[in-house]
């Protein structure tokens, strides 16, 4: 059975960055289920979700949090399954905070963190984990940056054929 990939939030109003991650999956057609889940106002949720995350057949768990950012952590504790943290970008400290909840977790408890409201690249390595044991995951993986490397040739084309200012011109 392919494995889902969980995402979570931990507020409604991370769902504007989280979506990047919700769209790739999208596109690569994967399994993914995605939910809001406080650290610190439904503890118990939050490790019900990751206890019986294996069981409920995820492979990895994608978690956005902002501000003190415990949700990733939270999970990481709770689970064996690999977590991958999105800090997201606050107002007050500018995502700082968010990015040294994540990557500063002791010994045993690793999150996996990627850059600041970077919820794209937490659906891409969610992917790449996933491709390590699934063929269909790993075809998709490779046609998707494939794809990635085309769309770049043909951008460096234009931008030859046209020069920089009608490049410019014509694309912002």
């Amino acid at each position: 059975m392919n494995k889902k990939i969980g995402i979570m939030m931990g507020s409604d109003s991370d769902l504007p960055i989280m979506k990047e991650a919700c769209q790739l999956l999208d596109e690569l057609e994967m399994d993914y289920d995605v939910t809001v889940i406080s650290a610190h106002r439904t503890p118990e949720r939050a490790r019900e979700y990751a206890r019986n995350a294996a069981t409920n057949q995820f492979g990895v768990i994608i978690a956005g949090a902002g501000k003190a950012a415990h949700l990733p952590g939270v999970i990481a504790a709770s689970t064996n399954l690999p977590v991958i943290g999105v800090p997201i970008r606050t107002s007050t400290l500018g995502g700082a905070d968010s990015l040294y909840s994540m990557v500063q977790m002791p010994g045993g408890v690793p999150v996996a963190t990627v850059a600041l409201n970077g919820a794209k690249n937490a659906a891409i390595l969610a992917v790449q984990i996933l491709a390590l044991s699934d063929e269909d995951v790993k075809n998709k993986l490779i046609d998707y940056k494939e794809n990635m490397r085309i769309d770049v040739n043909n951008t460096a084309g234009r931008l030859k054929d046209l020069g920089y200012k009608k490049y410019l011109e014509e694309y912002f």
